[in-house]
């Protein structure tokens, strides 16, 4: 029997407010455990919320970058349960009434525009960390991040394989990034994401049971956990077994998903309304300040990009992964030719980013100073392999191009005499390859231009160089 995957997502993303969402609780990571308290988020008799407005402020942002209704009026709940990490005994969350409702993300996977549908997008408090690494024969608890403002994104479940899953949390994170409420560091916990998997046959239109992963931090992770499940519960129902409804956390070490606990379903919950705070109302002139403080969007971005600057729509979309890399690349391609500005960014500049664990805000390498390198190459006065010299010699130093090709003396060799006798230095040395070219092995041609660009120094204009050859070597 052939089986398709049904996926849905719950993301958490931590919103980037200085403090938590119902009290003056800072919301900085790293801090001593339980040093960021106070008698609200650990819930301590008789003390009352007060909702922070730039969480709701943030959270229609999203709705509107996630093309979502944004209700007029929507409250808080209590979802009540048991577990130590949540001191009240209950979570102020969003039931029937959330900010924000309906809404898709849409996103490239192999190729296909995928478009995922979302339900709503609510707002609610964190609870805090158990620890155990380190502590023997008991757990501790750590209550700062308690009452740290999430944004639960819930999608519809339209997400069919593990690559789409990855790429859905991938498109999240970059518009969460892109209007600046949240980090996206999913290593600190910032975003996160559980998991609904289910299997059914194909062609069967109910869904099977589902099963809820947990415990995925990074977009790797996401599609390897994503991947186990639906291994796990095709073996399942081959050998005649049936899934149960239940939680599941990922063990990133084993490769495998590990059951955690049966699901509860949302009645168990017991929502009702918080009767300690108010409804929220957003009027339309709130909602109309909100938008315009917008800012363009990685698709619209994406799609300018390719039009102003005539550059690929697979450079444009991995320009447009964070908006400082966009912002990079258009402060480079203002001043130089954009094609290559967009293969310099995509290569090098990316490739020692990465190498140095950092982000593209955290580049020595300037704009201005990049630009000056690709001007050079343009005008001829350096060659392609003379710039990555150059470039690594400007990308750590600070110096500009012209100051170190000035410095090492790289300026590029485009006089057709003094590459003529290069070439035919060349053509002395090796005699018997050149009587082999000209009976026909025309491979060898590329053999000679390596010579002569080695004899140079690198420094020989390349096109002069496979011009001038051609012409001597027939």
């Amino acid at each position: 029997m052939k089986f398709e995957t049904v996926i849905g997502l719950e993301v958490h993303a931590q919103l980037k407010t200085k403090s938590k969402i119902f009290c003056g609780c800072s919301t900085q990571f790293g801090s001593a455990p339980n040093s960021q308290t106070c008698q609200v988020c650990i819930g301590m008799p008789g003390v009352l919320p007060v909702l922070n407005r730039t969480a709701i402020e943030y959270i229609v942002k999203t709705g509107l970058a996630m093309n979502c209704r944004i209700s007029p009026y929507s409250r808080f709940a209590r979802k009540n349960y048991f577990y130590p990490d949540l001191p009240k005994g209950y979570q102020i969350s969003q039931y029937e009434l959330p900010v924000c409702e309906g809404g898709h993300v849409e996103f490239m996977v192999d190729g296909q525009l995928k478009k995922v549908g979302l339900t709503r997008i609510h707002l609610e408090e964190d609870a805090g960390k158990n620890l155990h690494e380190g502590i023997k024969d008991a757990s501790h608890v750590d209550l700062n991040r308690t009452g740290v403002p999430l944004m639960e994104i819930v999608s519809e479940p339209d997400i069919r394989t593990p690559e789409e899953a990855a790429e859905y949390m991938r498109k999240l994170r970059t518009i969460l990034r892109y209007i600046d409420v949240c980090d996206g560091n999913m290593e600190e916990g910032s975003l996160r994401c559980d998991a609904n998997v289910s299997i059914r046959p194909v062609g069967q239109k109910e869904f099977g049971t589902r099963a809820e992963l947990k415990n995925m931090n990074s977009f790797k992770n996401v599609a390897k956990a994503i991947e186990y499940e639906i291994r796990r519960q095709t073996q399942l129902i081959e050998d005649g077994g049936r899934v149960i409804q239940e939680t599941r956390l990922w063990d990133a070490n084993q490769g495998i998903t590990i059951s955690m606990r049966g699901k509860e379903e949302a009645h168990d919950y017991r929502y009702f309304p918080d009767p300690d705070l108010v409804p929220i109302e957003v009027s339309s002139s709130w909602l109309e300040e909100i938008r315009g403080t917008l800012p363009e969007l990685p698709d619209a971005k994406k799609d300018r990009f390719v039009s102003q600057y005539g550059i690929p729509e697979y450079d444009a979309m991995v320009l447009t992964e964070s908006r400082q890399m966009a912002d990079y690349y258009e402060r480079t391609a203002a001043l130089s030719q954009p094609k290559l500005a967009s293969n310099w960014i995509m290569g090098d500049v990316m490739r020692e980013l990465k190498n140095d664990g950092a982000e593209i805000e955290d580049c020595p390498l300037t704009p201005e100073n990049l630009s000056g390198m690709l001007k050079l190459i343009e005008d001829n006065t350096i060659s392609g392999k003379i710039a990555k010299t150059v470039f690594e010699e400007i990308y750590r130093s600070g110096k500009t191009a012209e100051d170190v090709v000035r410095e090492k003396g790289l300026v590029q060799i485009t006089d057709d005499g003094a590459i003529i006798k290069v070439i035919e230095e060349v053509m002395a040395a090796n005699p018997d390859k050149v009587a082999d070219y000209r009976s026909g092995k025309d491979k060898l041609f590329g053999f000679f231009v390596g010579q002569v660009m080695k004899a140079s120094g690198g420094k020989a204009n390349p096109a002069k160089v496979n011009d001038l050859l051609r012409e001597k070597l027939s």
